[in-house]
């Protein structure tokens, strides 16, 4: 089936711009400079999808992760310096009009947040050239800030037993973490 009349516009982020769970679609707006985030449902009621916006961030939305383990929460991040988790519900329901919660890195633009794929609560979040290491239930700081890249960073990515986090980067390195031994890279 096909979602009509969806302003997608055009970014220039490193990070995913749509992402869905076993029961819902996110994806970027065009609309209020960027910090909207369209909802939907993956299976449409009455052959008709409804799509819903959410207000998220103040800037662009760089990047967006459902949890492994809940299918209705969503990271997101921006170029507001902020990253927020969100509790969403069906589409065709009002969505939360404030986050569950915001960590704020304080270290710039952010580009790329990852859920960790087997530790509930874990977040790998990307500033210009850091991987950062966060606990959701630690808001105040990271648990670790990875050694940065020379240039921006481009991808990051868990190994399937969260073991290990590959990040790439412009400076044309891949590194391979193991953030419970070193924050160096072991590759």
């Amino acid at each position: 089936g096909w979602i009509n009349n969806v302003h997608a516009g055009s970014f220039s982020c490193q990070g995913n711009h749509i992402k869905a769970s076993s029961k819902l679609v996110a994806f970027n707006t065009g609309q209020a400079g960027g910090g909207m985030v369209g909802l939907t449902s993956v299976n449409p009621s009455h052959s008709q999808w409804t799509v819903t916006q959410i207000s998220c961030h103040s800037d662009l939305v760089t990047d967006m992760d459902f949890s492994p383990f809940d299918e209705s929460l969503l990271a997101t991040c921006s170029w507001d310096e902020t990253v927020k988790l969100w509790r969403l519900c069906d589409p065709e329901q009002e969505q939360p009009s404030s986050p569950e919660l915001t960590l704020q890195p304080g270290q710039g633009r952010l580009e790329l947040v990852h859920f960790h794929p087997t530790s509930s609560g874990l977040l790998v979040v990307a500033t210009a050239k850091s991987p950062l290491i966060w606990d959701t239930s630690r808001q105040e700081a990271p648990l670790a800030a990875l050694e940065q890249h020379s240039d921006q960073l481009q991808s990051l990515s868990w190994k399937q037993d969260g073991s290990l986090l590959a990040s790439s980067s412009k400076d044309k390195m891949l590194r391979v973490f193991d953030p419970r031994a070193q924050l160096t890279p072991v590759q």
